[in-house]
């Protein structure tokens, strides 16, 4: 029994990191009006029949807060890049001088920012949602285990350990919300 309630409490932490590390990806793609390489980490270029990541074919540098400039490795492949970035949807506007390209990254306006601190918000309860998910499956597979023989002291130490377990991951993620909200809101 306890090998069990310790594969349980395992899985759980293993979901619920999974919750607080898919935040993480989703925050990090939402600018806050500074330039960053990993706003561009969602662009994949058709180069030479594979889809290869922005970064794998290219140097991705950020000059000063508001520009990010890209390198291509090979020169053939800048008006692919260009495009791909034109329509990747991020609201960056490409240029391309010959040797580079050059993003200016616009400064958010005050409703902007506020839209996406709803962004964050959004996806902040989406990680506590799925965290909830994790608690509730694992105290499914504990009354399970209440059915077959283990003691409801045990049961009910587990289940507490799993609520632990969910307030600090929740609280986690409260701490990503207001950090990023914080980014966002700062001009």
């Amino acid at each position: 029994m306890e090998e069990e309630i310790e594969l349980i409490l395992e899985l759980s932490k293993e979901q619920m990191l999974e919750s607080i590390g898919r935040l993480d990806t989703v925050l990090s793609k939402i600018r806050a009006g500074k330039a960053s390489p990993n706003m561009l980490s969602s662009i994949k270029i058709d180069y030479y029949g594979a889809l290869t990541p922005l970064s794998q074919m290219s140097n991705i540098n950020t000059p000063d807060s508001q520009t990010i400039s890209i390198q291509p490795f090979d020169k053939s492949v800048m008006e692919d890049i260009e495009k791909a970035i034109s329509q990747a949807d991020l609201g960056l506007n490409p240029m391309n001088n010959g040797e580079l390209i050059m993003i200016n990254v616009p400064s958010l306006t005050e409703e902007r920012r506020r839209d996406l601190v709803r962004q964050v918000k959004s996806e902040s309860e989406n990680a506590k949602v799925s965290i909830r998910n994790s608690r509730q499956k694992a105290n499914d597979e504990i009354k399970k285990l209440l059915k077959d023989n283990l003691s409801e002291d045990m049961a009910r130490n587990t289940e507490e350990m799993i609520q632990d377990l969910t307030n600090e991951y929740t609280r986690l993620v409260d701490k990503r919300f207001d950090d990023k909200e914080k980014d966002i809101m700062t001009i």
